[in-house]
This record gives structure tokens, sequence and C-alpha cells, in this order.
């Protein structure tokens, strides 16, 4: 971690993530496939395309590369969570429902259950290309009424997705969607954290996504074009033709970095600045990028960040290997980077791992980042070998990063920028820090473990998951861990709970769920209703003290009783110790615990005793004040009491105290080996035990005998407040989030006709064209050139273009070009190269390059 350092106004913290990647369903898992330099291909067999639905003519195509990203669980959703209906589910587009399950982990990552938090939580998010609505949901809408397409169209169009996860998840922050293509995740980045910087919100969400469906697809190459020619993304290196469009989903949760420490938060990484910018009109077309507004933007972050490049050691790139984009970000970053040593720069790309997630792209970027920097550790940028000649890198500040290496301990902290570059010319450009050293925790004694879920079966799921990631880290705060689960969670219907002494014992007892030690909830739910139990405890215990120093109500209540002591009595720790009897010390510990149970929301409906809790019941119940039992305990003889708050029961006795017992002396007296209260009578009544002594034994302890109190009352349905126990300041920790039960909601695509319909023409053109002289040829592809060059800029048939003319003054651009040869290409069935070199392109040209 890095060393200290004074706290800027403008850091912001990354204290939460949450993804779902190619192959990697959490950031755990992508974290280990980027360090172990995994890549996440899949390359399918004519079999699966056809299943799902390919034309089989397409697959024959010259250049159909049959590679692909696949998405875990696309189709998969667990609506009831968030209490949505299945038939919206199903219809509701996959990026909503993956964005949304995504959100609400990355704030329990964090540590924050969102309908607890006292502040304003912001939402800023974008979604890609809704592909589900085109190829599934196409022929339903026809069909639809006014009031189905209304319903439609909430349920898919963009503008509601950051909406439906402040609605879902309470949060009252600014809500806003972000699309700017490609750049989208990282400016929405940059406007949470303006957001935050505002005082609008005092946690924000930023995050993309991106889903393309259907996944089992290839797709057809062609030069000139973004994707790649033998399905793998080959970022900086002389082979680089490209990269695979794939689906992801990524968020993290941002904070002011002053308030994330001082709250005791996990921060991932430190964002020190962003800036954002758009090329504007000088550049060659509306999809080609600019050397000059890249770098600007590059330093515009830097110096927000008041981060000079020669202190930055990593930058992730937008990186998508295509031979006009690497070359372009490399001349921008050698800018921004002037003056840096030759190869002190490691330069990455996780699209070699993951592909191009589009929307989602600068999200995957920043997490891999955040990871790099907290796990101190940089991860390699696959398939490189050889370094485009065009980047010139053998002579600027950068050199690729290759191998899974430790990030060595500069002069300052360790620091990365990470690039995105939307389509269209919006650039974004984030500067990262690593995270400050968190402050060490003091050892606090056995903890509270609490684990609740909205099915018994997703309760299994979710204790088995805890245990396991309790003893793959050993490293973690015990401590932390219990504050995280009881502040960071949503506490739901099935229950469970377990004092442990350690994160061995934690993680032992969570995996064999020992019945012994782990309190359950009635497989009905807990009533919420309890009756205070006060057995005759057995004195001093040697805890006590440290209790009262650490917990204010158990404090208040000790200090409490040392005032009413008649004349100078023992004050408050030498009553715990036992200097005024051992009567009065059990009598103060167990009145103590029955307290700060009820400031922590415990309320009982009745309280039973026996031994020296008799007393300690009477007090509780309001049969008599704290002085009146104080004077009990010495002997003195009982008020006259009319009324009091609850019911009591003493000893065995299986019945309610009436008043007039309560004015009896031997009532009150305590008697040796009395039995305790009677279990029939609690559950005639519907109440659940909560005991308040401290049971005799070795190792006995009244902050186990508290814990045990306040986990049984909220296993049983007890909503508990933890801030009375835990106070403020304690630390949060990533910990498994809430374990969705996802099932299928899908709405079955109606196959299309296969596209072939009028490949007898085709054939015709190709035959033609393959017997033809050189001549005929030149004809031949200069009359389709220009019959569908007219087609693009609207002409008539009549109107159609001449062979010399500019296409660019025409209206034409790089893109268009690209799509008109082909499909000249598809036409001929051939692989027509596609680059376009000229700045006045002519069909003449056009028609030289295909021809020769």
């Amino acid at each position: 971690m890095q060393q200290s350092a004074e706290i800027r106004e403008s850091d912001i913290a990354i204290i939460g993530m949450a993804c779902r990647f190619p192959e990697a369903a959490t950031t755990d898992t992508f974290w280990s496939n980027l360090r172990e330099g995994r890549e996440s291909i899949r390359f399918f067999t004519d079999e699966e395309l056809l299943a799902a639905g390919a034309d089989p003519e397409e697959l024959r195509r010259p250049g159909y590369v049959k590679a692909g990203h696949v998405f875990p669980d696309l189709e998969a959703f667990d609506a009831g969570h968030f209490g949505i209906p299945d038939d919206e589910a199903e219809i509701l587009d996959p990026q909503h429902r993956h964005f949304l399950e995504c959100s609400l982990a990355a704030l329990e990552d964090a540590g924050y259950e969102p309908s607890g938090y006292p502040g304003d939580i912001g939402v800023f998010a974008g979604a890609g290309m809704n592909t589900y609505l085109l190829t599934h949901l196409a022929e339903r809408y026809q069909r639809e009424s006014s009031v189905g397409h209304y319903r439609m169209m909430l349920a898919n169009d963009k503008d509601f997705l950051a909406t439906r996860v402040s609605y879902k998840l309470n949060l009252r922050g600014p809500s806003i969607s972000v699309n700017t293509a490609c750049s989208t995740a990282l400016v929405a980045v940059h406007q949470a954290c303006l957001s935050l910087l505002a005082g609008e919100c005092d946690l924000s969400l930023a995050g993309a996504v991106h889903l393309r469906v259907p996944q089992t697809a290839g797709y057809l190459h062609q030069d000139g074009m973004i994707f790649s020619p033998d399905g793998h993304c080959r970022a900086f290196d002389a082979d680089a033709g490209g990269t695979v469009i794939s689906s992801g989903v990524g968020v993290v949760v941002l904070k002011r970095l002053a308030a994330a420490v001082a709250d005791g938060d996990t921060v991932y990484a430190v964002i020190k600045g962003t800036a954002v910018n758009n090329d504007g009109s000088t550049k060659p077309g509306y999809t080609a990028p600019s050397v000059e507004r890249q770098a600007d933007v590059i330093r515009d972050a830097q110096r927000v960040a008041e981060c000079p490049p020669d202190t930055i050691a990593y930058v992730e790139a937008h990186g998508t290997g295509t031979p006009l984009g690497d070359p372009i970000e490399v001349a921008a970053l050698s800018r921004a980077f002037d003056g840096v040593e030759a190869g002190r720069v490691l330069l990455g790309s996780v699209k070699t791992n993951i592909g191009h997630l589009d929307t989602a792209a600068g999200m995957a970027g920043l997490i891999k980042t955040a990871l790099m920097l907290r796990h101190r550790t940089i991860v390699p940028s696959l398939h490189f070998r050889t370094p485009n000649p065009d980047l010139e890198l053998d002579r600027g500040p950068f050199r690729v990063a290759t191998g899974t290496t430790a990030w060595p301990q500069g002069a300052g902290p360790r620091r990365a920028g990470v690039s995105s570059f939307g389509v269209g010319g919006t650039n974004a450009h984030v500067i990262l820090e690593e995270p400050p050293a968190p402050a060490p925790e003091a050892p606090a004694g056995p903890q509270l473990l609490l684990v609740s879920a909205r099915t018994p079966r997703a309760l299994t799921r979710a204790t088995n998951e805890l245990a396991r990631h309790l003893k793959r880290h050993p490293e973690l705060d015990l401590a932390a861990v219990a504050h995280t689960l009881a502040v960071g969670r949503r506490h739901r219907a099935h229950r469970r709970a377990v004092v442990c002494a350690d994160l061995n014992d934690a993680a032992l007892t969570l995996a064999i769920t020992d019945p012994a030690r782990v309190m359950d909830a009635p497989a009905e739910g807990g009533t919420g209703h309890f009756a205070f139990v006060a057995t005759d405890p057995t004195g001093p215990v040697p805890d006590a003290a440290d209790l009262y120093r650490s917990l204010a109500p158990f404090r208040a209540a000790v200090d409490a009783c040392a005032a009413e002591l008649p004349g100078r009595g023992p004050d408050a720790l030498g009553l715990l110790g036992g200097d005024g009897g051992v009567p009065l010390a059990a009598f103060v510990t167990s009145y103590a615990v029955g307290r700060t149970c009820q400031e922590a929301g415990v309320r009982p409906a009745a309280v039973c005793g026996s031994g020296i809790g008799r007393v300690v019941a009477g007090c509780l119940a309001g049969v008599f004040d704290l002085k009146e039992a104080l004077a009990l305990l010495h002997g003195d003889a009982p008020g006259s009491p009319a009324t009091w708050d609850l019911p009591v029961s003493l000893g065995s006795s299986g019945c309610w105290l009436e008043p007039a017992e309560a004015e009896t002396p031997e009532t009150w007296s305590v008697r040796e080996d009395e039995g305790g209260p009677s279990t029939a009578l609690l559950a005639k009544e519907g109440l659940t035990a909560i005991d308040l002594a401290t049971p005799a034994g070795r190792g006995a302890s009244v902050r186990d005998t508290l814990l045990h109190a306040l986990g049984r009352a909220w296993t049983h349905g007890a909503e508990v407040d933890w801030a009375v126990w835990y106070g403020a300041g304690r630390r949060r920790v990533p910990l498994p989030t809430y374990p969705y039960e996802r099932v299928r909601h899908w709405v079955e695509p109606r196959r299309a006709p296969s596209a072939s319909g009028d490949q007898e023409e085709k054939d015709d053109l190709r035959q033609r064209f393959l017997g033809a002289g050189q001549a005929e040829r030149r004809t031949l592809v200069e009359d389709f050139l220009r019959r569908q060059i007219a087609t693009m800029l609207q002409r008539d048939a009549d109107s159609l273009p001449e062979a010399d003319e500019d296409l660019f003054v025409l209206g034409m651009d790089s893109l268009m070009l690209i799509d008109v040869i082909a499909r000249l290409g598809d036409e001929l069935g051939l692989v027509v190269p596609s680059t376009i070199d000229s700045e006045h392109p002519t069909i003449q040209e056009l028609v030289d390059g295909v021809t020769g």
C-alpha cells in the first residue's frame, strides 16, 4: 500500500466493485483470469452456430470467423429478488437485468445496504444497443397494443437503465443515463465523480453494460473494419488486425476518499482525476480517432489529478488492436508523456483477454487496473510478440506488459492511467492511484456473524460461500467481517447467526453448520416476540470491564447502578469486579446486558427471573426502579407497585406475577438451586427466550452472552440496531454478495428465413466475373459500385455517380465505402481488400483496387 499522503478534497475512492465478463462472473474470477494470462475466447463449431440460428450460407462465406465470447447466464435473472413479475422479466432488456443485479452486488461489496444508508446514492450508467428487442421481441412488438408498446418501451429503452436501479434499490441521488458509445463507462465515472464533488450525493454507482444477442455467433471479417481476422485481439502487435465484440457488465461504487477513510471503507483504488472531451470535426471521418484530442484528454486528466506523467507507471489503453487505432492511440499517449524516459511506462489492453465490450469497455479496463493497484501486480497484455513498427515503441516511453510481475514500489505511490475512446469522438481518461493503507484493527474478542436470505436454499448457498471465503482469506479481520455482515447487508426472512472466536473457527463452524453453535430462525420465520430470562449468574466475569470501556449502552447501565448506590459505594468498575459483593456484581452485569439489548432494539414482551435474576427481572419489567432493586439486594422490603410495564414470571412457577405477590418480600428473595423459568409458559405465549446471564464454566464471557442474546433475537425476527453494538469507525470489507437464484426469463426469436433467397442472382454475377476478361470485369465492378453508392446516397437510377467523382465530396465516408466493398465481396464470393488510403477516393480507384 502507498505511503501516507495528504488526502485532497477532490480524491475519489473506489470502495466497491462488481462485474460479469466472459468466463468471469465475479471480480475474483476476473482477477484470477487476468493474473494467469487467460483469454476468454470461444471458437464455435458449425453445429453450435447452426443450432443458434446461423445462416448456413453465411458460414461458408470467405472471411467468416467462428469466434466469440460467452457471457455467463445471459438468459437468467432473479426477478423475485427485485419484485419483478415473470411476464415483465421476460420482456426486460437483459442489459437492464444484469446491470440491476450487479449494482446491488457492487453496493454489497462496498459494505452498504442501500435501504439503510442515510445519505443519497447516485447512479450514472449506460447500455449498449438492445439486440434482444431487435432479434427476440420485434414480432411481439408488432402485435402488441398501445399499452403493450408502452410496457416494452419501459422495459427496453436505454433511458430507463439508471432510473430502474434507483427505483428498485431505493436510491435517491442523481440517476442519469450516459451514452457515448465505447467511452460510455469512463464518462459515467467522470460524471459520478463530479456529482460527488458537487455534493449531489454521498455514494455513487457508475457503470455500463453491453450484452450481445445471440451469443453463439461469429462474424464476417472485412479488411479495414474493427473485427479481428482470426478471433484474437493482438493489441500493439505487428499482426494486429482488430478485436472481437463481446459482452459484459461492470459497476463501481464511488465515495469521496476523505469520507471513505473516516468510515472504515475498503478502498480498491483512488481516482485522482478524470477528463472528457470530443474530437470535433478535425478528423477524416465521424468514426475516425484524433491524435490531438486524445492527447489533450490525457493531459487534462493528469493536470486535474496533479499527477505528472513521470509519476505514472502503467496505462490501460483503449487498445482495440486495429491497424489504424493503435498507432493513433500510442502517438497521442507519447505526446501526453513527452519527456518521460524510454520504456518506463507499461502498456496493456484488457481487450486481449475478453474482447471489446463496447459501452462497457472502459469499465473492464478500470476494474482491471484497480485490481492491479490493489494487488500491486502487473498482469499481461496477451498476444504481443513483435511490436507494430508504426507505434515506434522502441523510441517512446512505452513498452507492452507481457507477463505477470510484482508492481515495484517507486519513490511515490503506484499510479496508472485508463483510456477509453468512443466512436463519434468522445474521449475519456482516468488517473488512478493505489489505496492508502487501512488503519490496523485492535483485537476485539469473539464476534457474531450474521447470514440471511430470501429462501432456505439461498441461505445455505450464502453460508457455504461465506465459509469458503473466510477459509481462502486468512488475512481478514473477523471484527470487520462481522461488522460488514451486520450493517452492509439487507436482513431477510431466513436467518442464521454464529458466535465465533476467530477466523478459523468461523469458517469451520459455518461449513459444518454445527447445530450446537449455529442459531437458525424457525422454519416459519421469527415472530419478533421475546422474553428476557435472567437466571442466577456466577458473579463477576473477567471481560466485563473490557465491555464497559468499549460499549456505550453497557457502560451507561453500569454507571447508573453505581450512581444509585447508597453512601460511598464502589465505582462502576469496582461493581463489575465484585467490590460490592458477588450478588451485586451479578445483578449489575445481567441488568446491563438487558439494557444494552433494549437499546439495540430488542424489545421484550415479558421478563423471567430466578435467583439474583428475580430482582433483575422485576427491575427491567418496571415493578420497581433501579434504586429500589439495589436496595432489595441489601435486604430491604419492596415498595407497593400497582402496575408495571411487562409481564413477569419468577422461578419455575409457570404463571405470571400478580400484584399481591409483588409486595411480598419472599417473592424477591434469592433462592438457591431454584429451577429456571417455565419453558411451557414461554411456548404457550409464543415467546423466544433471550438469556441475560453469563453461564458458569471455563471461559465465561459477558461479551459472549450479549452476542448470543443479540444473535438469538435477530434470528427470531428482531430488527437489531447494530450501530448500538458497533458504534462508528468500524471497517467494512469485501465479502461474498447475495447468491441470486436466477431462472430463465427468455422469449425465443422467430427464426428468419435464410438470407439466400437471391442466391441464384449472386451466383450468376459471380460466374460472369470469374469467366470474364479484364475489361469486362472492370465494367461489372464499376456498374455494381455505381448502383450501390447511388442507393446509399439516395440517388435515382438515372443519377448514378461518375467514376472519377470524389466520393467524400458526394457525401460518403470511409465506413460507408468499407460497407460497399464488403457487399461487393459478398456478391463475388471473394475476399476484397477495403483499405482506403486516398484522401479523395473515386469509384475508379476502387475498381483498380479490386481488379488489379
